[in-house]
Order: C-alpha cells, then sequence, then structure tokens
C-alpha cells in the first residue's frame, strides 16, 4: 500500500518526498563465481513504502540492497531510484538521496554527538545556524535530550549509538533509506524497543525504506511487504503472515520454522 505523500512543513534542511525504488532485472556476479549472488532480482517499492528483505545468509540481500546506493557495482540490469538509473547518477549526488544505516555504527569517536550528526552538512557547506537547526530538530525527531549533541560515542549506551547512526542518516532528509541488519548487535530488549520506535518513525517519516533482516518476526513488526529471496531470486513477497500461513514451496515453510521465536 502506497503511502500518503501529503507534503511536510518546511525545516531547515528542506523536504524531500518518498519516490519509488525499482529493481529492474538488476543482477550482481562477483569474478570467479559460478552463479550470481543477485540473480536478475525484479521487484518495486512503491513511494512510502517499507519492503524488508528476508533469506537465509548468502541469499543477497545485503548484495541487492547495497547496489542501491552503489557501494556494490551492477553486472547487468538496472536499479531505478525516482525513475532515474542509478547507473547514470553521480555517486555523491545519489548518495545524498539516500540515507544508509548498517549494524556497525561507525561513529566518530573523537567527535561529539552533534559533530558526527553534522558531518556531512559540513562537508557541504551549511551555515552555523542551519547545522545546528537540523541536529536539534533530530534530536527531537528520535526522542533524546538536547544536551546530547555535547557527549561523545563512548558516553552512549548501543542502543543510543544506534539512534546516532540514524539521526546521521537522516541528516540531509534522503527520499530513500536504507537499513542492513541495524539493530543485529543489540540486545533483545533494546532491540525490541528500537524496532518499535522504528516502526512508529518510518510511519511518521513516510520515507521509502529498504530494510536487510535475517529475523522474520523483526520483519513482520516494520514492513508493509516481505520479501524473501534464495539464491539471488525471489522465492515469494507478501506478509509476513503469508509466509506462514499460505507459503509457495518448502523452502518457505523450512524457513519460517528456523525462526523459532516467530514460529511460536
Amino acid at each position: 500500500m502506497t503511502r500518503s505523500t501529503t507534503a511536510q512543513p518546511e525545516g531547515p534542511s528542506g523536504y524531500r518526498e518518498a519516490i519509488d525504488l525499482e529493481f529492474a532485472a538488476a543482477t550482481k556476479q562477483y569474478a570467479g563465481t559460478d552463479a550470481p549472488a543477485v540473480d536478475a532480482l525484479s521487484l518495486k517499492v512503491g513511494a512510502g513504502e517499507i519492503c524488508v528483505l528476508v533469506g537465509p545468509s548468502g541469499c543477497g540481500k545485503t548484495t541487492a540492497m547495497r547496489m542501491v546506493n552503489r557501494m556494490i557495482d551492477i553486472t547487468s540490469g538496472d536499479i531505478l531510484v525516482g525513475g532515474r538509473s542509478v547507473k547514470n547518477r553521480d555517486v555523491d549526488d545519489l548518495r545524498r538521496e539516500i540515507g544508509y544505516v548498517i549494524q556497525q555504527i561507525g561513529l566518530f569517536p573523537h567527535r561529539t554527538i552533534g559533530d558526527n550528526i553534522a558531518t556531512v552538512p559540513k562537508l557541504l557547506g551549511w551555515d552555523k545556524r542551519r547545522v545546528e537547526a537540523r541536529v536539534e530538530e533530530l534530536l527531537d525527531l528520535i526522542g533524546l535530550p538536547q544536551d546530547m549533541r555535547t557527549r561523545y560515542p563512548a558516553q552512549l549506551s548501543g542502543g543510543q549509538r544506534q539512534r546516532v547512526a540514524l539521526m546521521r542518516a537522516l541528516v540531509l532528509d534522503p527520499s530513500v533509506l536504507l537499513f542492513d541488519e541495524p539493530l543485529g548487535a543489540l540486545d533483545p530488549m533494546i532491540r525490541a524497543k528500537l524496532q518499535d520506535e522504528l516502526a512508529q518513525l518510518f510511519r511518521t517519516l513516510e520515507k521509502s525504506v529498504l530494510f536487510v533482516t535475517h529475523d522474520l518476526a523483526e520483519a513482520a513488526f516494520v514492513a508493509d511487504e516481505v520479501v524473501l529471496l534464495r539464491e539471488g531470486q525471489v522465492v515469494q513477497r507478501g506478509t509476513a503472515m503469508d509466509l506462514v500461513e499460505r507459503p509457495a514451496e518448502p523452502f518457505v515453510t523450512e524457513f519460517v520454522r528456523a525462526q523459532r521465536v516467530f514460529a511460536r
């Protein structure tokens, strides 16, 4: 279901509307391998939708996601962001349109939280007032106290550091958000809380989201649509309960059974 694209109020960074993300027979085959890591993947994420890729290790879900922002080059086929081929885009411009959050948070330990969030805006020449306004706006959006901007990463919990990584990805107000196992390193209680926060945030922001996880329960919590991959190809797509109650083939049933908590 496509979300509303009602115009958002003007903020310090301006606002970008959600846009479509489409895989058009996108293929990635690494040199020296017999089979593609992603094999002619065709998939559309409508503007404002949340699509979660699931599947066993090595199924191609992270490779597929990283082709979107050209962290990995496409071997054949194409990926369209807002109807434009990523292959024809300037890489820096493309990545400013796409927020990217990974499990390995990667904050600069010698910089304050405020400076971590402001890294790219400062490189782009934003003035001090605009930078400070955007940092303040994001801290409010994520629900962290304003005085946290003066702390350093080592003074934060794992969950707080992941929230800062999210703010850093949101700072340029991207149209598309990519999440690669962002909660995998967190303990179960913090992970559950952040799943809830992310689900609410996605619905507030109305951005197009591609989310990668191995956890079907997590996918069920945040997704509009779940896409199960095997050997770089789509096996089944739908809701998480579609996979549970209407498996397309025995592999789907095996995958669901392996998700023991979800199966219960």
